[in-house]
């Protein structure tokens, strides 16, 4: 049973975490098992698929929005980097609001890459 009392089925959970992870720019175009073993650890650590989902975006937009003088990041190897971000959103929960907020901002990033 999880939070909400919703049962997730480990296979759907899985299959949403990479799908959203591998929708990220500076991502891998496929995951390997690494990635799959990392979301089924979040899986059973009862990590909401939304919290996981808020993680993504979260720190996919921080990168997004870091100044253009920075020296670049490299791109992304693994679902594992946004560990640290699962953690940060588990000990400070976003308000709903802002959790919104930042989907509204990832579905507007999409529209303009995609024009």
């Amino acid at each position: 049973m999880w939070p909400g009392g919703h049962i997730e089925h480990r296979e759907s959970y899985v299959r949403f975490v990479l799908d959203v992870y591998l929708g990220l720019p500076e991502t891998p175009a496929r995951s390997n098992r690494r990635d799959r073993l990392c979301a089924e650890q979040w899986f059973a650590a009862g990590v909401p698929r939304e919290r996981a989902e808020t993680a993504l975006i979260l720190a996919s937009l921080r990168r997004l929005g870091r100044p253009m003088e920075r020296k670049p990041l490299g791109r992304i190897r693994s679902l594992a980097y946004f560990q640290p971000v699962v953690e940060e959103l588990e000990q400070e929960p976003l308000s709903p609001g802002y959790a919104g907020y930042l989907r509204g901002k990832w579905q507007q990033w999409n529209r303009q890459k995609d024009s």
